[in-house]
């Protein structure tokens, strides 16, 4: 068994307690089963993409690529320990918390210069208004997700990377928005377009094609491809995305899951 490459600290922080998906506060998640409030997964994951920019660098987040999936809660003010093991194809990477492995993933660097999916390649739509609730309708296979533009400054920056504990000082020094804040979009494709009940990020694939950099405007489309309950009686939205530059440049394109509709919701009900 390879031994791991480097480990990674963080003392893991809860920046949505006070947000809309009640799953992150200590009262709701304890009704759920959990200790307390979830840290997001986007978060945990941001934790993890420290390992291949220590490895590869800026090239990474230009041209890398990476998966997760989040098995166990971390919670606010826990250690998590992430592990990056290096194998042929990139890292296998750990994030460990409280005794149990919560979330694995894989990043690489690849060789081939995949050509960026068009701005226009995924449809546009302005988040509504008013959202409807969430329900198999409006989260139906082949519907369209949408995001108002967001832009990060320099100190929505750097308060993202005091929340997330990052040491790498590339984001300061470059300007370049981390792909944390990345894939928190994809949340926002769910959070703009429909009111949810407590709801699970559960995993993402990521394949970036351009760095972004503060005072961007950034923007995502995207196309939901399935809506299934799983065997344990969840209710799993998976949907395809591609966030963009400035209306013009694509820089990341990916595949964002999440349980929209917990078991014990529709046991309850």
């Amino acid at each position: 068994m390879s031994e791991p490459l480097v480990t990674y600290d963080v003392n893991a922080f809860n920046t949505a307690a006070a947000s809309e998906n009640k799953i992150h506060d200590d009262s709701v998640a304890r009704r759920f089963g959990f200790r307390g409030g979830l840290v997001p997964g986007v978060e945990v994951y941001a934790y993890m993409a420290h390992m291949p920019v220590a490895r590869w660098g800026r090239a990474w987040l230009e041209r890398g690529a990476a998966d997760c999936r989040f098995l166990k809660p971390v919670y606010d003010g826990a250690l998590a320990r992430v592990t990056a093991t290096e194998q042929s194809d990139g890292l296998v990477l750990h994030v460990e918390s409280s005794g149990e492995r919560c979330a694995t993933g894989q990043a690489t660097l690849p060789a081939d210069n995949r050509a960026a999916p068009a701005a226009d390649s995924l449809p546009t739509r302005t988040p509504p208004a008013e959202r409807p609730p969430a329900c198999d309708a409006s989260l139906a296979p082949n519907r369209a997700l949408g995001i108002a533009p967001f832009t990060v400054d320099r100190a929505k920056l750097s308060t993202y990377l005091d929340e997330i504990r990052e040491i790498d000082p590339i984001y300061r020094t470059q300007g370049l928005v981390h792909p944390g804040q990345i894939l928190r979009l994809a949340n926002q494709a769910l959070l703009q377009n429909v009111v949810l009940g407590p709801w699970i990020h559960v995993g993402s694939r990521i394949r970036h094609h351009a760095t972004a950099h503060i005072g961007q405007q950034l923007t995502l489309r995207a196309k939901i491809t399935s809506n299934v309950v799983s065997s344990k009686g969840h209710a799993i939205v998976e949907f395809d995305a591609i966030v963009i530059a400035d209306e013009t440049k694509t820089v990341a394109n990916l595949t964002h899951s999440a349980i929209w509709r917990p078991r014990q919701v529709s046991e309850a009900a």
